[in-house]
C-alpha cells in the first residue's frame, strides 16, 4: 500500500509551533496550493486547495520553526491522515498531511512572493557574477603610443 502526498503551496500564515509534554516541537502549518486556467470565454480562471500540514519530526519542525514564514514557497512530501475530534457534542474529521520521521521530506523552495519581486529583476534572471564596475583612475590615464 502506498500513501503520499506531495504539495508546493505557500503557507497562509507563521507556522504554530507547540511542545509535547516532553518537551518535542510539532509544527502545523497550513499551505495554498493554486492553479489558474482560461474558460471558454477567455477569461482567467483561479482555484485554490488549502492543505492542513503537521510535522512531527523533530529536525524538520525545528527548521520549520527558525526559518519558514507566512507567504515562503515549500515542498512537502508526507502520508495522508484523518483524524477525529469531538466538539461541542459533534465528531469532526480533520485530514493532514503528516510529515513524520523520514518519510517526510520538507523543502524550501524560495521566499514570500513580496520579497521575490522587491529584487531588482536584473538581479533575479541574471546567472552570471556582476562585473565590478570600472576604476575610474584607469579610463582617465593616457595611454603611451
Amino acid at each position: 500500500m502506498l500513501n503520499k502526498v506531495q504539495v508546493i503551496g505557500r503557507l497562509g500564515k507563521d507556522p504554530d509551533i507547540r511542545h509535547t509534554q516532553a518537551g518535542k516541537p510539532i509544527a502545523s502549518f497550513s499551505l495554498a496550493s493554486s492553479e489558474t486556467w482560461k474558460d471558454k470565454s477567455g477569461e482567467k480562471k483561479e482555484r485554490t486547495e488549502w492543505f492542513n500540514v503537521v510535522c512531527f519530526s523533530e529536525g524538520l519542525s525545528g527548521v520549520v520553526e527558525k526559518y519558514v514564514h507566512k507567504g515562503d514557497l515549500l515542498y512537502v512530501e508526507g502520508a495522508l491522515r484523518t483524524r477525529k475530534y469531538e466538539k461541542d457534542g459533534v465528531d469532526k474529521y480533520v485530514t493532514e498531511v503528516v510529515l513524520d520521521g523520514f518519510s517526510g521530506t520538507l523543502k524550501m523552495l524560495g521566499g514570500s512572493k513580496k520579497e521575490e519581486s522587491d529584487k531588482p529583476a536584473s538581479a533575479a534572471k541574471s546567472k552570471t557574477k556582476p562585473q565590478p564596475e570600472p576604476d575610474e583612475a584607469l579610463l582617465d590615464d593616457e595611454v603611451p603610443f
